[in-house]
């Protein structure tokens, strides 16, 4: 009985000691691939990736964070909560300054643009002078607008900016007549647009390497295939969207955050394949913030890019 009840004991044991030793050798589920957004033109594809489950037929686990502020994306970004954002150039070569190690692994395709507002009689951005202008300061619709009113011959002395953060504050105050004119981004554009605004001059003209996806160098590091298939997935959803472009305007308001009435009315972006950034654009931006005092010094190009994400597209 003794011998019995010891042979059983060492069998549980035995039986115990392989499970949890399975246990500890079982491989654990990768972390998935956050990746910070807003509901915007920028970020449609990887909304689509969602909706069409495009991340799992690629095999990458990815979790969209979406953020409703430049300042919450970027704190939860610098505090490592999440890989990678659908960022800006400025806002690129700002957080580089401020000591984190980042990079720009491609542009994204948005549309950012400058909107006269109903009623006002300007047909170029040269009737703009000495009219209010809203933006957000020393970001990169101010950038826009500085380099957009500097490039139609306007001078700086005639060039009146009006701070107004939020964009949705922004766009109330451009169809109530109190600004004359606003720096925004979709689907802001397109909002004002059907209320009877009129658009002088976007991105869609005057390109100026704005929008970038951006990845924290350690994330880079250890999650480089995820990123890759991120890349394809996106690509997929790109070309959807290209070739059929009306068939997803009924998840433009349901996922981006356009009224019923832009997404009708919006004239969706031709997406590209992944690039990156040129040199131009990046001395470009760096000039702009040297000469408002944001930054210190240029950055090299080299220090701020990673091209192996494009690299054969």
């Amino acid at each position: 009985m003794k011998k019995s009840f010891l042979i059983m004991m060492m069998l549980v044991f035995f039986y115990l000691t392989a499970g949890i030793r399975v246990f500890a050798d079982s491989p654990s589920a990768p972390a998935p691939l956050k990746l910070g957004i807003f509901t915007d033109a920028d970020s449609f594809p990887f909304l689509i990736c969602e909706a069409e489950q495009l991340f799992q037929e690629e095999k990458v686990n990815v979790e969209l964070v979406r953020f409703q502020s430049a300042i919450e994306r970027d704190s939860a970004f610098h505090a490592g909560s999440v890989d990678g954002i659908i960022s800006d150039l400025c806002a690129a070569v700002l957080a580089r300054q401020g000591g984190f190690k980042v990079r720009i692994t491609s542009l994204t395709d948005g549309r950012f643009g400058i909107v006269a507002g109903p009623g006002v009689k300007a047909k170029s951005l040269a009737d703009l002078a000495k009219k209010p202008i809203g933006i957000s300061s020393n970001t990169i619709i101010h950038y826009m607008v500085d380099s957009y009113m500097k490039n139609a011959g306007i001078r700086q002395t005639d060039i009146s900016l009006m701070p107004i953060p939020k964009l949705p504050v922004r766009l109330e105050l451009l169809l109530s007549g109190q600004i004359a004119a606003a720096g925004m981004t979709e689907p802001f554009i397109t909002m004002a647009l059907v209320k009877g605004g009129t658009m002088l001059a976007s991105t869609d003209e005057y390109p100026l390497g704005a929008g970038v996806l951006v990845f924290h160098e350690r994330s880079i590091a250890e999650k480089t295939e995820a990123i890759k298939r991120l890349y394809q997935a996106y690509w997929k959803a790109a070309q959807r969207i290209n070739a059929k472009p009306d068939s997803y305007r009924s998840l433009l308001a349901q996922k981006a955050g356009f009224s019923e009435e832009a997404a009708r009315a919006f004239r969706f972006i031709t997406y590209q394949k992944p690039k990156l950034p040129t040199e131009e654009d990046i001395r470009r931006a760096e000039a702009w913030l040297l000469s408002k005092n944001l930054i210190k010094a240029e950055i090299a190009p080299s220090e701020l890019v990673d091209g192996r994400f494009t690299a054969g597209w």
